[in-house]
């Protein structure tokens, strides 16, 4: 170090040992200025790009740490730390596909890391493939069996894997370790949701509200319930109550938006998606929805760009490929539309039954879960 604690400008790995130092003391901007440092004089530093994706992450700027942190994998493909870090990165920005890989390498590698293995189940339960769920987090009992989500999560996965012992043992000790507070009835809420038990599901929110009306995500989860009980007024209530209290919340536009739309409001439902993606720019809904709207509008062009963002989150959901179809045909472009059309059929044949379909269309959407597990 040169006098006054500066690093001198040739040295690498002094700028490094800055760029750590400030970090520790979470000094996001002269962290970030070191490790810049570092990179400009050892371009092949993979530990400085690791650490100017985890500055990323803080700043909750997930594009930009995927971005650092794929650079920092192909220099050092052999760091745990660093793929563990773009799984959470990828599922802090809903890419939850993306994140099963680099998760499940980590949990490979190290099956005995709680959070790489709590983050890979939780992937799987958002992708509705149940039985990897379950799978990935059964293991965790001995260490989460107290906590909440985890034995929520773990409840509705067994559940839809067909799993009836799993489902009942998690189910019992959330009941168990659950008491009388509110954060616990709004879970066993939110699980009597995902039972397609609507009328239950109300009266444990109403119980989490006496305790706690300001519990984050329970006047949401009140207008889901709501919602699904047909109480269209009562459900946009409850939205907007939960609007002002966590006004970033994507969702609560989400659903506004749906309520709009089923009363026929396409401008006030259009709006309402467009305040949901800004807060949420991968809300793969609000994106078919203004592809929807706009298609029976005559807007096709506009359509096309909102439908191919949605279809390149979700390029296996059917209504998508049947909505861009649609689109292809009224823009002229008939062999695109009819293989869209096509691609639409054979997914909606390939379904097991009916009932899959039907209970991806109620499928309760679950904000509260993709915070960073603790």
């Amino acid at each position: 170090m040169t006098q006054g604690g500066t690093a001198p400008r040739s040295n690498p790995e002094a700028w490094f040992a800055k760029g750590q130092a400030a970090l520790q003391t979470g000094d996001l901007d002269a962290a970030e200025a070191a490790f810049r440092k570092v990179v400009a004089l050892d371009p092949r530093s993979g530990a400085a790009y690791s650490n100017l994706g985890v500055i990323a992450m803080r700043r909750k700027n997930w594009d930009q740490a995927i971005t650092l942190l794929r650079k920092a994998e192909k220099l050092e493909p052999k760091m745990t730390g660093i793929r563990l870090n773009i799984g959470l990165a990828e599922y802090r920005r809903a890419n939850y596909a993306a994140a099963i890989g680099p998760l499940s390498s980590v949990v490979k590698e190290q099956p005995g890391l709680e959070q790489a293995r709590y983050l890979l189940g939780l992937c799987y339960s958002f992708l509705e493939k149940y039985r990897e769920a379950a799978a990935a987090l059964e293991p965790l009992w001995p260490k989460r069996s107290n906590d909440f989500v985890y034995l929520y999560v773990l409840s509705i996965s067994a559940f839809h894997a067909g799993n009836k012992e799993l489902d009942q043992k998690a189910s019992e000790q959330l009941v168990k370790v659950g008491g009388d507070r509110p954060e616990f009835h709004l879970l066993m809420g939110k699980a009597l949701l995902n039972h397609e038990e609507g009328e239950k599901a109300l009266e444990e929110f109403q119980k989490a509200e006496a305790a706690n009306p300001n519990l984050p995500f329970l006047h949401f989860n009140l207008g889901l319930a709501r919602q699904g009980l047909g109480q269209s007024e009562a459900a946009e209530a409850e939205y907007r109550k939960d609007i002002a209290l966590e006004p970033d919340m994507a969702y609560n536009y989400e659903q506004v938006g749906k309520l709009y739309e089923q009363q026929g409001r396409d401008e006030d439902a259009e709006k309402m998606y467009h305040e949901a993606l800004a807060r949420e720019p991968r809300l793969t809904d609000s994106l078919l929805k203004l592809g929807q709207i706009h298609q029976r509008k005559g807007k096709n062009q506009e359509a096309l760009k909102e439908l191919d963002a949605a279809l390149q989150l979700a390029p296996d959901n059917e209504s998508i490929h049947f909505v861009r179809g649609r689109v292809l045909l009224a823009l002229g472009r008939k062999e695109e539309g009819k293989a869209e059309l096509a691609m639409a059929q054979k997914m909606l044949d390939s379904m097991l039954d009916k009932e899959r379909a039907k209970r991806k269309e109620r499928e309760v959407p679950n904000p509260e879960l993709t915070q960073e597990p603790q």
